[in-house]
């Protein structure tokens, strides 16, 4: 008889019991089908998305901090997307991170035994000085998996707001945390290989959760990225690009706008558009919370 798993992250899919049969253009049409389904299962938790970017919002607005916890593949994605907070939005390292089970090795190998150890998973919270101004994400598609499930437990205690991010319906997470994100995508072309689907949806979430928390927090501007740090020549030359866009000057004056401006995209952008110096740019920001449009506004409205 054949096993079955009652998650359905861990079932046979149907439309791929023939993948060995299958030639290269064969797997990857049958992937790229599967991969369709994705965005339909993510854009089901649009609502609780959306309630999870208010709660990371408020917390970080009072200087708390977003901390992902996830095992194997899942905590490797939440290293990535807090990784890309710093260079994106100007976040302060500390703001965004990712903890892994196994700690920094599991991100080159895999340290399969760990995910099971509930009480690491406590210590890992405990060791990142989780408090009531943070929010935890626990990322595991199987929705059960026990290291997480501890960082969750001691994320609660703490006072921390707690979201989850899961694959499966009706998962142990979710009685563990305040607002649980459940992408369900089916079955995997692989089974039981959650760094297709799954994975994909857990990125897909994870963009939603940083990017559209850092929009709320006025790290951009229209749609540009106004808080990049032009720390290389690539970013100087997009900082460049978005002052160009985003004031509608030519480059030359961008980039003048940006030198007078110690290179701070929105002071340089505030200069621009309020015809103001960069002293009072940057007051007017301060005042506005960092937010370039109600920078401009209050411009607008002084006398």
């Amino acid at each position: 008889m054949e096993e079955t798993s009652p998650l359905i992250t861990e079932a046979r899919n149907p439309a791929s019991v023939d993948l060995d049969q299958l030639d290269s253009l064969g797997i990857v049409t049958l992937m790229n089908q599967e991969d369709a389904r994705v965005a339909e299962a993510v854009r089901a938790e649009l609502p609780t998305i959306a309630r999870a970017v208010d709660v990371i919002v408020d917390r970080l607005s009072r200087g708390g901090r977003l901390l992902y916890f996830g095992a194997g593949t899942s905590g490797r994605l939440g290293i990535l997307d807090a990784s890309e907070c710093p260079p994106t939005f100007s976040a302060p390292p500390w703001q965004v991170q990712g903890i892994i089970a196994g700690g920094r090795d599991a991100l080159d190998g895999s340290i399969e035994d760990i995910e099971d150890d509930v009480g690491a998973g406590e210590e890992a919270a405990r060791a990142a000085e989780v408090s009531a101004r943070d929010v935890v994400v626990g990322l595991a598609a199987s929705g059960r998996t026990p290291w997480v499930i501890g960082a969750l437990r001691a994320a609660r205690a703490a006072g921390a707001a707690t979201i989850g991010v899961v694959c499966n319906p009706h998962t142990p997470i979710h009685a563990e945390v305040d607002l649980c994100i459940a992408p369900v995508v089916g079955p995997e072309v692989l089974t039981g290989s959650t760094r297709l689907k799954a994975g994909t949806a857990q990125k897909m979430v994870l963009n939603m959760l940083s990017t559209a928390s850092m929009a709320r927090l006025g790290k951009v501007y229209s749609n540009l990225m106004v808080d990049v740090r032009p720390t290389n020549s690539k970013l100087r030359a997009r900082a460049i690009r978005i002052v160009q866009v985003g004031a509608n000057v030519s480059a030359e004056q961008a980039r003048a706008l940006l030198e007078a401006s110690g290179w701070e995209v929105k002071t340089a952008l505030v200069m621009a558009l309020a015809a103001i110096e960069a002293d009072e740019a940057r007051r007017r920001l301060t005042a506005a919370g960092g937010h370039v449009r109600r920078a401009l506004l209050s411009s607008q409205q002084a006398p």
